[in-house]
Order: structure tokens, then sequence, then C-alpha cells
């Protein structure tokens, strides 16, 4: 990558169960580099096992940030990302070390390298109201509102998809003017930088079996305390609500209604189509040099990573 645009930053990326946490460890300690979370499960303190998280000895022994920055029932965006990790980055160069994104939710990673559309702040208020239009109403009734006052949205959108016709109408009623004008005007970056973004690559079949094997240990290593501990200070309603892989299992397998054998077969699935999905996204999305990650050997492929960082 050309050489033109600020300083230097490392974004280390892949599908889920790539082995990302394990190279990006190794690399930070090689390049004196700081590790900023770009994983949208990550951000929240609560929800480490079930995500994959460094473990505790690992987020001691060097500095890293973003990991614990929500709790379960905030609210997190690509947008808060952006302005977050911005800030997280520009406070690691400061201190002359290059900051180390690790992550596997690329419109995060991509909201913090090129922007987003602009849009309107969120109105609490006028959301809770619509919220309520909803539930009295339905959400077609809602549509059909759309249809009058943004009509591009509503042939965009279907019926009966509650939250983003809601967001649709809090934007055009907010602000008067339709999502898509939004869309048209491009934020700029929340960091100016030359970036140099590695894609740690495994072929389906073998990173299948990495799935597997993740969720068994991490059904057996304290998901179902995580999951627990929410349920027992009421707020498994805002931990379902973020569909996190694992957790909603794990919720469904403390109140008894599937069995711990369902329950990591459900897992292991929908963290297979996560990583089809973040697989076709990269692919698309994301100009990276792409590593080979199929030997599991840290040390070779943190090797190749800081090489395609410092040529």
């Amino acid at each position: 990558m050309p050489r033109d645009v600020g300083p230097r930053v490392l974004a280390l990326v892949g599908a889920t169960a790539s082995g990302k946490t394990a190279v990006g460890e190794w690399v930070a300690r090689r390049l004196s580099a700081e590790i900023v979370c770009a994983d949208s499960r990550q951000v929240f303190r609560e929800l480490s096992v079930g995500t994959g998280k460094p473990a505790p000895h690992e987020l001691a022994s060097q500095p890293h940030a973003l990991f614990d920055a929500l709790s379960v029932g905030q609210h997190a965006s690509a947008g808060w990302y952006a302005r977050a990790a911005g800030e997280a980055c520009r406070d690691c160069l400061g201190r002359g070390r290059v900051p180390l994104l690790v992550g596997g939710s690329g419109l995060y990673l991509k909201a913090l390298m090129t922007g987003l559309s602009a849009e309107p702040p969120r109105e609490p208020a006028r959301r809770t109201r619509l919220v309520e239009d909803a539930a009295t109403h339905g959400v077609p009734a809602l549509h059909a509102r759309l249809r009058v006052l943004d009509p591009d949205a509503a042939a965009r959108l279907h019926p009966t998809d509650r939250q983003r016709v809601i967001r649709a109408l809090e934007v055009v009623e907010s602000s008067g003017r339709p999502t898509s004008w939004w869309h048209a005007h491009a934020a700029r970056p929340a960091l100016e930088a030359e970036w140099c973004v590695v894609e740690l690559t495994v072929a389906p079949p073998v990173l299948a079996r990495r799935i597997d094997a993740r969720t068994h240990a991490m059904f057996d290593g304290g998901l179902l305390d995580e999951a627990r501990e929410l349920t027992t200070a009421a707020r498994e309603d805002a931990l379902m609500a973020l569909r996190a892989v694992g957790y909603d299992e794990a919720i469904e397998l403390l109140a008894g209604r599937i069995d711990r054998e369902e329950a990591e077969t459900r897992t292991s699935q929908r963290t297979r189509q996560l990583a089809k999905r973040q697989r076709t996204w990269f692919r698309h999305q994301l100009e990276a040099e792409r590593i080979d990650a199929e030997s599991g050997d840290v040390e070779a492929i943190g090797a190749r990573v800081l090489a395609a960082f410092t040529r």
C-alpha cells in the first residue's frame, strides 16, 4: 500500500475461529503494538468466554483497548465504534506505539477506516413513541406511513421488519429527509491513516472442525456461568437483544428448553453461518492481504503478518 496518508495502522481480520486472537497477541508483543478490539461482541465486559475474548492474563500482559468498553444493555453501533476506536488509536499513536485492530466485525472496521454515511442523532422520545405505535397498531401500519414519507425506504424494507421500519421513520420524521439523502452524504473517516489490513483465511471444512471444538470448549469453560450471571441479574432481555451466538443457546439450556447436545449443535451451526457471512463480506468489501492460517502455527502466521506490515 502506498505510504501517503497519515500514520501506519495494522488491522488483523478474519472469520471467527480463524486464529486472530492468538496471532494478534503474538504480533503485538513483537511489534510493541497496542491491541484495539474490532469485534462487536467483545466490547461488552460481561461477554468473554462466548466471544473468544483474549484471556485475562493476555489482557493484563500488554495494552488492550475497548474490550470492556460497554456493559450489556448499552447501545453499540458502527458509528459509536468508529468514534471510540478512532480515539483509542490516536491515544496509542500519541504514545509512539502502533495500533493493532483485531476482530471480525467488518462493518465496524470499515466505519473507522472510511466513515459511515451521515445520519441524524437518535431521539429517544420519538423512538419510544414509534415503538409504542408498532405495539399498538402493528409494524405494517408503520410501514404504510413510511410509504408516504419515504417511498424508497419502504420499497426496500419488508412490512414486518420492525427495527428498520422504525429507524427509517425516526430518520425522516426527525430530519425531514429520507434515509437515501443521508446515505448520499458520507462522513469523513474516523481515523486518517495508512492502513495495512491482513485477513487470516482457513478453508471451510477445517474451520468447521475448529468451530465444533471451540463450541465444546466454551460450554465447558464458563459460557453457562456468564449467561447465568446475567439472567440472575435480570438482564436476560438485554442479553437476548444482542442475539449473541452461544449465549442464546446457553439461556435455552439453563431454562431446560434444550439439552447440552442441542445447545452445542445450534451454536456451531450459527457460528458456521456467521463465518460464511464474514468471509463473504471481507472478500467483497475490504482490500486486504490474505494469509493462509490453516496450519494453526501462531509464530509462522504471525511472522507473515509482521512481514506484510513492515515491507
